[in-house]
């Protein structure tokens, strides 16, 4: 029997189901709250209500653990692809070998775009920030492809088709806005290589593709392949919810994530360095300023809001990124004020005892810098990781079983009922 949960409003008692999830998670089930009881519930930031449930992934902010389809992140990111924690997220189990090749022929033969998508590109204003130009570019995907079939019918060519295009129009993005000339993807190269590709070669100074660089791309896009209902996901789910089509649904993502709250937070990190290095950062006052309330300086990178104990995927990105310096022996001032920043908040009794440890953009910042990506396409990089997440969440929220159109509620504060004053009577 369903154990109940009773709430006694206006002397009488009502009762809903507890819901208990596989992870031993326990959620009210109120969906009759309002129907039974006349009230809602008030939760700003939904830090308290749960929107959906779900089998995609899982995560323990008290104990640090994130799992994609129950396999955790670490095991992923040591072990896996992009290409294969894409499919593990979006069909639900890991590829077959046979499924895997036929997953990378098909991300191949669906990687270029329409030519004439480059007179967007071509007329958008230089300034344009690239968050902008792909969220537009996404949209008019659905434009230049009316031939695509109903998701209903065809879905792993729709989806498919969209994880390699944004690939490819990330790389032309930043192509064109610098002025160079744009590379096409190549045929044998896998989805990072080909991207990294796509980016940094050219014709007077070809593009050497590195293993560890290569790897390190990977883990990157692995770690930010999904993250539950964050910010993001769940524009993705509330948009979708109306029945737009997939890339309706995929820009409100991008579009969402482009807030240094959310996907723009390693951007932040490296303006704050930038910004830092430029005054003469003094890391012992630094460190103090940050544990001061009163004081308006903040340490971007450090502390997260799900999280109460270390990132999982901070500790994967701190080991991609010391393996990346230490080769490479980059010799960069923001990557060493980065590096002493770390050293003194992981000593500091108030940055442990208040569980601010480095997070995952603290160190993502520092790996893309270290790769090449310039600072305005962060948050792109971001983007293509999350799409698989984005497309897995959105097709099951697209399922019969879990559809149903959104449509928050409200306490309304304003002025109660008033009548018009015609505009000469007005004092």
């Amino acid at each position: 029997m369903t154990e109940r949960i009773k709430i006694i409003f206006d002397g009488k008692t009502f009762e809903f189901p507890l819901l208990i999830g596989t992870e031993g998670e326990k959620a009210i089930d109120i969906k009759a709250l309002r129907s039974k009881t006349g009230l809602i519930t008030l939760d700003p930031g939904y830090g308290n209500t749960g929107s959906c449930t779900s089998d995609i992934t899982f995560m323990d902010g008290e104990k640090g653990i994130l799992r994609y389809r129950g396999i955790p992140v670490e095991q992923l990111a040591e072990h896996s692809s992009f290409r294969e924690t894409a499919f593990l997220l979006i069909n639900g189990e890991l590829p077959t070998e046979n499924q895997l090749k036929r997953f990378s022929v098909m991300l191949n033969d669906h990687s270029l775009i329409h030519e004439d998508m480059q007179f967007f590109f071509q007329n958008l204003p230089r300034a344009s920030h690239p968050m902008g130009i792909l969220s537009s570019m996404v949209t008019a995907l659905k434009s230049f492809y009316p031939e695509l079939p109903d998701m209903e019918k065809d879905v792993d060519t729709t989806v498919t088709r969209l994880l390699s295009k944004i690939r490819t129009l990330a790389a032309m993005s930043y192509k064109i806005s610098r002025g160079h000339k744009v590379v096409y993807p190549r045929p044998d190269l896998p989805y990072c290589a080909n991207f990294l590709n796509m980016m940094f070669d050219s014709p007077v100074k070809p593009y050497k593709i590195d293993e560890d660089v290569v790897k390190a791309l990977n883990i990157f896009w692995i770690l930010h392949a999904d993250h539950e209902q964050n910010c993001s996901t769940s524009a993705v789910r509330l948009v979708g919810s109306g029945k737009v089509n997939l890339y309706a649904a995929i820009s409100a993502g991008i579009a969402a994530l482009w807030g240094p709250l959310h996907g723009g937070a390693n951007q932040a990190v490296i303006e704050m360095l930038e910004k830092l290095a430029t005054q003469g950062a003094d890391i012992k006052n630094l460190i103090e300023r940050a544990k001061d309330k009163n004081d308006p300086f903040r340490l971007m990178g450090f502390g997260h809001r799900v999280y109460k104990t270390y990132d999982p995927r901070a500790k994967i990105m701190k080991a991609t990124c010391d393996k990346l310096l230490a080769k490479f022996n980059i010799s960069d001032p923001l990557l060493d004020l980065a590096k002493a920043l770390e050293e003194a908040a992981l000593t500091d009794d108030y940055f442990i005892s208040h569980n601010l440890y480095p997070n995952v953009d603290f160190y993502s910042g520092i790996v893309l810098r270290a790769i090449g990506i310039p600072t305005n396409m962060f948050t792109v990089m971001f983007a293509i990781g999350r799409l698989p997440g984005w497309i897995s969440q959105w097709k099951e929220s697209m399922e019969e079983s879990q559809w149903k159109l959104g449509r928050p509620r409200q306490i309304y504060t304003g002025l109660m009922k008033r009548d018009f004053v015609p505009i000469e009577k007005r004092s």
